[in-house]
């Protein structure tokens, strides 16, 4: 039985939990596993240097017939580590902007499919296709989550979402007058993961989260004015923006 304590890690913002949590998570399970060689060596008079991990079996290099199942070499012990990971430091940048002051870089592209009623006013988004640089996939069906979801909420900023304010007062205060995107809004994703590891990084992972945000919004916006052939200068592109 594995046990875990989450320790405090700060928020998720900045994409950064996968650097931070999965840090610390990688550095405490490789002190378990430290702890469990030195065990296991211990039962077999051997340096726990030689030993290796194989699916779920401890195994001797030197005598690969030698093997124990982690759970087998663990039965009645209590084998635990404790972590805390830092990032690489920062700096200010100088007089001239430059200087290390970014932990990493997220790289991502976004390509928008859209419909277009000129007369009417109204967008259909019918398709995105986005290729993201995510360093390694942790887990590929969460990162595709992710990477729809932040789909999701640029495509509100770039047809629906806007805060109306009138004499001072907020007249769509409520999610009845505040359109935000459903699952019936969403177009097909076609996404493309890149895996381009961070030797800096933990596990090579790169933050994924806030990147399809920020460029998915403008290749909307850039596919409505190709398909009117008129400048946009404003999110959300509303129907007078199109029809006048």
């Amino acid at each position: 039985r594995i046990d875990t304590t989450i320790g405090s890690a700060g928020s998720t913002s900045a994409s950064r939990q996968t650097w931070m949590s999965g840090g610390a998570v990688d550095m405490a399970c490789r002190r378990v596993r430290e702890r469990l060689f030195e065990h296991v060596g211990q039962l077999w008079a051997t340096d726990p240097i030689l030993l290796v991990i194989e699916g779920d079996c401890v195994v001797d290099t030197v005598n690969p017939a030698r093997r124990i199942s982690v759970l087998g070499a663990t039965s009645g012990v209590r084998l635990a580590g404790t972590a805390e990971y830092h990032h690489p430091p920062t700096e200010p940048l100088d007089e001239n902007g430059q200087g290390a002051c970014h932990t990493a870089f997220a790289f991502v592209a976004h390509r928008a499919v859209v419909d277009v009623d000129p007369q009417l006013g109204l967008v259909k988004v019918v398709q995105i296709a986005t290729a993201q640089d995510v360093g390694v996939a942790l887990n590929p069906l969460s990162v595709i989550g992710q990477l729809e979801g932040g789909i999701a909420q640029g495509l509100g900023l770039a047809v629906m979402e806007e805060i109306i304010i009138q004499d001072g007062r907020i007249r769509n205060p409520s999610f009845t007058d505040y359109l935000l995107p459903t699952f019936l809004d969403m177009p097909p994703v076609l996404a493309l993961l890149i895996e381009e590891p961070d030797p800096r990084a933990p596990l090579g992972a790169k933050g994924v989260g806030e990147p399809p945000c920020i460029s998915v919004t403008p290749a909307i916006v850039a596919a409505i004015r190709d398909a009117i052939g008129k400048d946009l200068h404003r999110v959300p592109v509303r129907p007078q923006d199109i029809c006048l």
